[in-house]
């Protein structure tokens, strides 16, 4: 079965990044050009923060994803979309996640708040195990 990887987004503070190397699958930084530039080979998650409170003007998805976003190749292999957020962002909250899910059509697998408790990556870790099970049974349905 085929682990589908998480592609994410981390600023210096390092927090989404110590929350997608504890799911114990491939996690590449959209921060990094060498991935930011890259095309995903397969079906993949995408793991984004919030930063900014957002506003008309101010928008809260990292450039990073909006570069690899641009790719058609990379819009058509999201199966589903990760947040991580700041309650203090109030009705901002995973605003990153969720407009990226609803601009793809793709669900919110899953949210989390800051770097994630161990309970957080558990779940998630699930979740995940979950979606690559239904993902191998659907290529072997069509393939």
């Amino acid at each position: 079965m085929r682990t589908t990887p998480v592609y994410y987004y981390s600023s210096t503070s390092g927090l989404v990044r110590s929350f997608a190397e504890r799911l114990g699958r491939p996690a590449y930084n959209l921060a990094e050009r060498e991935h930011r530039r890259s095309v995903a080979d397969g079906p993949w998650v995408l793991l984004t923060p919030s930063y900014k409170t957002g506003n008309d003007r101010n928008d809260t998805i990292p450039e990073g994803v909006r570069r690899f976003l641009a790719s058609p190749v990379n819009r058509r292999r999201l199966v589903g979309v990760l947040g991580s957020g700041n309650r203090n962002f109030g009705t901002h909250y995973q605003r990153a996640a969720r407009v990226v899910a609803e601009r793809s059509g793709r669900p919110v697998l899953f949210e989390f708040e800051l770097a994630g408790t161990p309970w957080d990556v558990a779940e998630c870790r699930e979740i995940l195990e979950r979606l690559d099970a239904a993902l191998d049974e659907r290529a072997g349905a069509t393939g």
